[in-house]
């Protein structure tokens, strides 16, 4: 029982960790910066590499972008969706998709789930669906913590507390059936799709309610795939199946003075994940 089909690939990690450890002790070889190795440590020169590379990492969103960009015109030219495009707002990584319906979705695209950017988001006054994608291009990151970071910590925490409600989840990018994270969707090579550079199987999509839980419907289900056209735009364009989509359920209740919470995630009519009775507080650790 699973948050998500697919999973870390332990071997990849495990080299990455030890490749990490050989990296920190013998950096000082690299290069022709002329220091011993104590004034090469001492000097920050190692420590100021690692984070110019990483900001850089951190930073660009071409690859993303490229990615996002392949998908929604594949959407397009297949008939699914009718066009999209990015918002006026420049500091922000969302798409306004028109559906076919003459609906408007708005995407607010984000970087792995489990960092605090998850919990920054504004549902657009335009948007008659509002969807969270989240590109998690770091071939290491665990998808399952992930997933359930996202989904329970983060999100259904914050539209409880905030009133702001996301009508579902895209998990799904260029690391998606590769050697570091294997997807049981891609044994099949004919449910691959070719978007440019990428080769991705289908999406793995979670479809919240149709309404926030509140003290008068502390109960409220996940919706039918074709309740939230998106995507289902997107499950239709790249050949997923019926029994692959994830419904998230949430529960709310008060317990003296303290809100909670409950996330209960189904796939194919089975329970695959439900939490605790969670506090909602504003600041979380993951659970």
């Amino acid at each position: 029982m699973t948050i998500i089909p697919c999973k870390q690939n332990k071997g990849l990690r495990d080299q990455i960790e030890r490749f990490a450890e050989t990296l920190k002790t013998e950096a000082h070889k690299l290069g022709d910066h002329g220091l011993g190795e104590r004034e090469f440590y001492q000097s920050g020169l190692f420590r100021g590499a690692i984070e110019r590379v990483r900001g850089q990492f951190s930073a660009t969103m071409r690859g993303k972008r490229e990615f996002v960009q392949h998908a929604l015109n594949h959407m397009e030219d297949g008939g699914f969706i009718a066009g999209w495009d990015l918002t006026d707002n420049a500091n922000r990584n969302d798409y306004i998709v028109r559906l076919n319906s003459g609906r408007v979705a708005v995407i607010d695209l984000k970087g792995c789930l489990d960092g605090n950017n998850t919990n920054i988001f504004e549902r657009p006054p335009l948007a008659d669906e509002f969807v969270i994608w989240s590109i998690c291009s770091n071939p290491g990151a665990d998808p399952q913590r992930n997933a359930w970071s996202g989904i329970h910590t983060r999100l259904s925490a914050e539209m409880i507390a905030r009133n702001q409600q996301v009508d579902g989840v895209l998990l799904w990018d260029m690391v998606c059936a590769t050697i570091g994270r294997p997807c049981p969707k891609s044994v099949d090579g004919d449910r691959l799709t070719n978007l440019g550079p990428f080769c991705v199987p289908p999406p793995c999509i979670y479809l919240f309610p149709e309404n926030i839980p509140s003290i008068s419907i502390p109960f409220v289900k996940g919706r039918d795939i074709g309740e939230v056209e998106i995507l289902a735009a997107f499950n239709a364009a790249f050949g997923g199946y019926a029994e692959e989509i994830h419904h998230v359920d949430f529960r709310m209740e008060m317990r003296g003075s303290e809100l909670m919470r409950q996330t209960v995630v189904r796939r194919a009519g089975t329970i695959e994940q439900v939490s605790e009775m969670t506090a909602i507080r504003r600041v979380e650790k993951d659970l």
